[in-house]
């Protein structure tokens, strides 16, 4: 039996500033809601929500613009 948590699939177009994403989402629906969080994926492609455990993976394929 899988105790896998939600994954949501980002693209580069979803991601803010450095890198980052917001958790909540908007597709979450409000009785789950929580205080807004970043989470960053610009280091290795996935970040994890740290209060609902949600995972954000950038989409494969997609390219975060990095300031290298």
């Amino acid at each position: 039996m899988s105790d896998a948590k939600s994954v949501v699939e980002v693209t580069a177009h979803d991601v803010q500033g450095p890198g980052v994403v917001a958790c909540p989402n908007p597709k979450m629906a409000l009785w789950s809601s929580h205080p807004k969080v970043f989470i960053d994926i610009s280091h290795d492609g996935q970040g994890k929500c740290p209060y609902c455990g949600t995972v954000y993976q950038l989409k494969a394929g997609e390219v975060l613009h990095s300031h290298h």
